[in-house]
């Protein structure tokens, strides 16, 4: 149904890791694209037991197939990898001895590295799958995009408030319960909203910390936990070359759209609310990060803010695109000050303005001023950094 960027090509020439947060589409993913590989799924509770009581029978199973290298037509594909992290010993053995090719998933590294487990001693790539972007949606709808997210069971829900719901309680139970946090659930919680409140803002431990009632130690972990399991991502600030003083917090966005309508309990978008400007802002570096990592080769996303008050949504690479955000149908000069500050310092720096007027248009200083539904398809064509 959605034509996935991500390609066979991406896992042709090295074991891999794919990695992604629950239900953005791995599994569907691998069996679209190799339907006749040999698939361990370890969410299937046979398999599991089977696998969990002799783990050497994957080695046999592979010898027994009788491929080499060369001859592998299809990886081997071992689906929730981290449910068993005891039979990455056996696929190390396995790749070192025959160079068979093995796709493992996850929806995070974290607990096969703080159990000291094998990620394979660099004979193994990593890759990421993001929600859907744009580009895998025909007839993409970006009202239906800002209120449903972009995970795939939720994009196409007709009312996905009830998945969200579940999103959220089974993310708790699966992932923070098993980190230890199980005593400290309620507070937990109380974290992980007070965090989506701050979505996109430049993060402060220690009032966060004073609101939630925690120390800012545990703050700073559990942000960390987060980004371990792949529900949000550190944008840091930019500061290369500044002639003015800025901010250099960093800046921490959420995995999905949706999952923020959920935890902060927007409820409809209203164009002109203040959640529906941030729910757009939040798209759009959806798109952007998902890029980076597809498209851009895992290029640098930043943001630039002055102590007096000037800022830029995101700086992209070594500043070659910057990016402002906003929600507005008929922006002004104020909407551009940043911008053309940052100009100033980046004279060279193509600079945007994505927003939802009709009609894209240049300033007379440059400043390219484009409908969000002109900015999509050239981003993923490549006309801001493909590698």
């Amino acid at each position: 149904m959605f034509n996935r960027i991500v390609t066979a090509d991406a896992f042709k020439a090295h074991t891999c890791f794919l990695w992604g947060p629950r239900q953005s589409g791995k599994s569907t993913l691998l069996r679209r694209l190799f339907p006749r590989a040999p698939y361990y799924d370890l969410l299937r509770a046979a398999e599991f037991r089977r696998l969990h009581a002799e783990p050497g029978l994957l080695r046999q199973e592979c010898d027994a197939l009788g491929w080499t290298r060369a001859s592998q037509p299809e990886p081997i594909v071992v689906d929730e990898i981290q449910k068993l992290p005891e039979l990455l010993d056996e696929i190390h053995d396995i790749v070192s001895r025959s160079g068979l090719r093995f796709v493992l998933t996850g929806s995070s590294p974290r607990k096969i590295l703080r159990g000291g487990g094998n990620l394979l001693g660099g004979r193994a790539v990593r890759r990421q799958l993001f929600p859907l972007v744009s580009a895998e949606i025909g007839d993409f709808d970006l009202e239906r995009a800002r209120a449903h997210g972009l995970l795939p069971p939720h994009y196409l829900a007709d009312e996905p408030e009830e998945l969200l719901t579940a999103y959220v309680g089974n993310y708790l139970r699966d992932e923070i319960m098993a980190e230890g946090v199980a005593r400290n659930l309620p507070a937990f919680q109380r974290f992980l909203e007070v965090a989506a409140l701050r979505n996109g803002q430049v993060v402060n431990f220690t009032n966060i910390a004073r609101e939630v009632g925690i120390a800012a130690n545990t703050v700073r972990a559990w942000f960390e936990l987060l980004v371990d399991t792949l529900v949000g991502d550190w944008v840091p600030a930019w500061q290369k070359r500044a002639k003015r003083r800025v901010v250099e917090s960093p800046r921490f966005w959420f995995f999905d759209v949706g999952l923020m309508n959920e935890l902060t309990r927007r409820g409809p978008l209203r164009a002109g609310t203040p959640a529906f400007g941030e729910a757009f802002e939040h798209f759009v570096f959806m798109e952007l990060r998902a890029h980076a990592s597809y498209r851009a080769g895992n290029r640098p996303i930043c943001y630039w803010r002055t102590t007096s008050g000037f800022e830029v949504d995101f700086v992209l690479g070594d500043a070659e695109f910057a990016i402002e955000v906003k929600s507005t149908d008929a922006p002004s000069a104020q909407h551009m000050h940043g911008l053309r500050a940052f100009g100033e310092e980046h004279p060279r720096c193509q600079r945007l303005l994505v927003c939802r007027v009709q009609r894209a248009r240049r300033t007379d200083d440059g400043i390219d001023v484009l409908p969000v539904a002109t900015f999509l398809p050239r981003l993923w064509k490549g006309d801001y950094g493909s590698a």
